[in-house]
C-alpha cells in the first residue's frame, strides 16, 4: 500500500480525528471510504454525460434510429 502526506483545514482535521464515531477503525479507513466514494461519483457522472451525448447523437441522426426500428 502506497502512502501519502495530506493538508487539511482545521474542520477535516476535527472531522477525521471522530472517525470512532461513524464507524471506521482508524482515519486510514475513513478517508480510503470517502475517496473511493468520491470516485465512484465522479466516474457514474462521466458515464451519465456519455449517455447523454449518445442520446443526444441518436436524437439528430436519422439513419441510426431507422437502424433500431
Amino acid at each position: 500500500m502506497m502512502t501519502a502526506q495530506l493538508s487539511l483545514n482545521e474542520s477535516l482535521m476535527q472531522f477525521l480525528e471522530q472517525y470512532q464515531l461513524y464507524g471506521f477503525k482508524d482515519k486510514n479507513e475513513l478517508i480510503c471510504t470517502a475517496l473511493n466514494r468520491l470516485y465512484e461519483q465522479l466516474d457514474h457522472k462521466k458515464l451519465q454525460q456519455s449517455a447523454n451525448l449518445y442520446a443526444e447523437i441518436y436524437e439528430t441522426d436519422q439513419e441510426t434510429q431507422e437502424l433500431t426500428q
